[in-house]
This record gives structure tokens, C-alpha cells and sequence, in this order.
């Protein structure tokens, strides 16, 4: 089964809003999919989140022991707790999987986030049923540096907010 094409896409995400509220709600972030290799997305986002965010991050790969010299756990099952943000850096046929691990979990969950170029339109009508907001095709990292006042034009926090560009 491959991604849906963006222009057959028909499930409809919360709005610029709804995601800075749920950001702000957010304490604590299971990073599903986490690798210990820089070049990986995945990696990139964590230190981001680590750095400059406020959450408590835990992270999720079986075949990893420990990533930024913090523990890595199997399963969402293995968390110290239950995260109110589960972050999905999964291949697509994965994600009906995470979403049964997430809806495992006893109550707390609050949201299902998946990274950018993941979408399943399947797992987010079944995780709403469910109870649990659903970001699908977005960045966490790049949502928090947009809504924080640290997003620049490469990614990264320049220490500077002005609407100008600078002059060397």
C-alpha cells in the first residue's frame, strides 16, 4: 500500500491554531521511530525537541539502546509513562501498527502525529473515533519553531526575529 496522493486526499487536519493549542498542551513526546543516526530525520527532530522545547522526550526503536544519551525503549508499552504526543517517523504500512500500540496505552494519549510525507487517511479516521487529535504531513519540529518564534528559511533558530532580512 503506498501514501496517498496529495490531490485525492480528503481527511481534513486541525488548523494552524489547533496545533499551536495542542503543542501547548503537551508535556510529554513519544518519538516512535527515533534513530541514533544524525543524518535521519528523526535524529534532527529529537535534538531540536531536546534543546529547545519544553517536553519530557522519550524514544521509541527496538533495535536501538540508546540515543543521545538517553534510553531508548522496544515499545510504547515500555515508556516510563504514558506521552500526551505520539511522533511517527514510520514507513507507511507501519503506521496501522503504531496506531494500535498508541490506542494500547491507557488513557492519556492526547495526540497522534505523524512526520512530514506520512498520511493515512485510515489510521486518522480510526484515531479520531478514538478520541485522540491527529496531525498528519507535518513537522513537529517545524510546527514548534513556527509557533515559538525560531523558525528561519533553513530550519534553524537564527536569535533573531524581525520580519527584515539581514544585511552583512
Amino acid at each position: 500500500m503506498s501514501a496517498t496522493p496529495r490531490d485525492e486526499r480528503t481527511w481534513s487536519g486541525p488548523s494552524a491554531q489547533q496545533r499551536q493549542a495542542i503543542l501547548r498542551r503537551t508535556r510529554t513526546v513519544a518519538v516512535v521511530g527515533a534513530s541514533d543516526k544524525p543524518s535521519r530525520a528523526s535524529y534532527f527532530v529529537s535534538t531540536y525537541l531536546l534543546s529547545t522545547s519544553p517536553y519530557e522526550v522519550w524514544f521509541v526503536n527496538p533495535n536501538v539502546r540508546e540515543i543521545l544519551g538517553r534510553p531508548v525503549y522496544s515499545s510504547l508499552a515500555e515508556l516510563p509513562g504514558v506521552p500526551d504526543l505520539v511522533d511517527v517517523f514510520r514507513r507507511h504500512d507501519d503506521l496501522p501498527a503504531v496506531l494500535e500500540e498508541t490506542l494500547a496505552l491507557d488513557e492519556g494519549v492526547q495526540t497522534l502525529w505523524l512526520q512530514l510525507g506520512l498520511w493515512h487517511e485510515g489510521v486518522a479516521r480510526r484515531a479520531e473515533a478514538a478520541g485522540l487529535d491527529v496531525v498528519m504531513d507535518r513537522c513537529l519540529k517545524i510546527e514548534h519553531a513556527r509557533f515559538h518564534g525560531g523558525l528561519h528559511l533553513a530550519g534553524f533558530d537564527t536569535g533573531v526575529i524581525d520580519s527584515r532580512r539581514r544585511r552583512d
